[in-house]
C-alpha cells in the first residue's frame, strides 16, 4: 500500500498545446526531491480529457521512464467507456506503472450495479492493482459507499480515492472498509481530517505546488499529530481554495508556472488563468512558500 502525499500531476505542454518532455523531466525530479511519495500521471488534473489514447500512453511511459524506480507511478486510467478503460488500464500495466487510478464514467450516468459491472470489468481483464475515484462534483455520478465496499472485495482493486468531501462518509468507509484496502482523500481542503480520521494519504492538486509541505502534512496526521498537522495545514488553506478558483487545472498549471517547472500550455477547451485570480492565487503561493 501506498500511504502519504501522492500528487495529481499536472501534463506540462508548450503554447500550441503539445505534451513538453524536457518540463515533465523537471517535474518528476522536483516532486522526487521534496519527498513526494507517489505520482499519478495523467488523472484529471493531468487533462486526460483532451489527451488522445497514444498522448495518453506516451505520457505515462514517459513519467515511469523517469523515475525509474524511485518513485510510485499510478496511471489515470478512468473513461465513460469501459472498453476505452481497458484499453488505458492494459497500455499502463505493460509500461510497468505501480497501480491505476479510475475515475466514474462522466456523462453516462451509469447506476451502482452499471458501476459495479464497469470497474469489475476492468479489473478481471487487467491484472493490476487499481484504485477507484469518485468525483461526483465534476462527473455527475456518485458511486455509493457500498457500491465502493463491494468492489473492495474483488482482489486487486486496492482502493479508493474520495473527492466528496464529505468527512461523515470518509468515517463510514474507514469503518467499513476490508483490511488492507487504502483510502485516500481527493480534496486537499479536508484532506488532514481526513488522513488524521484513520484514512492512508491524499491524492492532491496542492502537492504541485508545495508537494514538501503536503508531504510533511500529510505524514503528521498519519502519526495522530494533530497539532503540527494543523501547523502546515493552516499555511495551505489559500492553496486549497484558491487553486480552484477556476476549473482546475488552470490555477494549479498557472501557480506550477510561476515556480518556473512548465511553460504556459494548456489544452482547449481551457483557457489560462483569468488575470483577476492572479493575485489571489500568488497570494496563497507566498503564504504557503511557494515562490
Amino acid at each position: 500500500m501506498i500511504y502519504g502525499s501522492l500528487v495529481a500531476l499536472v501534463t506540462p505542454m508548450d503554447e500550441v498545446g503539445n505534451v513538453d518532455q524536457a518540463a515533465l523531466e523537471r517535474l518528476v525530479e522536483f516532486h522526487i526531491d521534496n519527498h513526494t511519495d507517489a505520482i499519478v500521471a495523467v488523472g484529471t488534473t493531468g487533462e486526460s480529457a483532451t489527451l488522445d489514447v497514444e498522448e495518453h500512453t506516451d505520457v505515462v511511459r514517459q513519467v515511469v521512464k523517469l523515475a525509474n524506480g524511485r518513485i510510485p507511478v499510478i496511471a489515470g486510467t478512468g473513461a465513460n467507456s469501459t472498453r476505452e478503460a481497458i484499453t488505458l488500464t492494459a497500455r499502463s500495466a505493460e509500461l510497468g506503472v505501480d497501480g491505476c487510478l479510475l475515475v466514474t464514467p462522466y456523462y453516462n450516468k451509469p447506476g451502482q450495479e452499471g458501476l459495479y459491472l464497469h470497474y469489475k470489468a476492468v479489473a478481471e481483464a487487467v491484472d493490476i492493482p487499481q484504485i477507484l475515484y469518485n468525483v461526483p462534483g465534476r462527473t455527475a455520478c456518485d458511486m455509493s459507499d457500498e457500491t465502493s465496499m463491494r468492489l473492495a472485495e474483488i482482489p486487486n482493486i486496492i482502493g479508493l480515492k474520495d473527492a466528496t468531501g464529505d468527512l461523515d462518509r470518509a468515517a463510514w468507509l474507514i469503518k467499513h472498509r476490508p483490511d488492507g484496502f487504502a483510502l485516500y482523500s481527493g480534496d486537499d481542503a479536508t484532506a488532514m481530517e481526513f488522513v488524521l480520521a484513520g484514512g492512508d494519504g491524499v491524492i492532491s492538486v496542492t502537492a504541485n505546488v508545495v508537494p514538501a509541505a503536503m508531504h510533511e502534512m500529510i505524514m503528521s496526521a498519519r502519526q495522530g499529530d494533530r497539532q503540527h498537522a494543523e501547523t502546515v495545514n493552516q499555511l495551505l488553506t489559500g492553496l486549497h481554495s484558491d487553486l480552484f478558483v477556476e476549473a482546475n487545472p488552470i490555477p494549479v498549471k498557472w501557480a506550477v508556472q510561476q515556480l518556473g517547472l512548465i511553460g504556459e500550455g494548456i489544452r482547449l477547451p481551457l483557457t489560462a488563468l483569468s488575470s483577476e485570480n492572479h493575485q489571489c492565487v500568488r497570494d496563497a503561493m507566498v503564504k504557503a512558500g511557494a515562490h
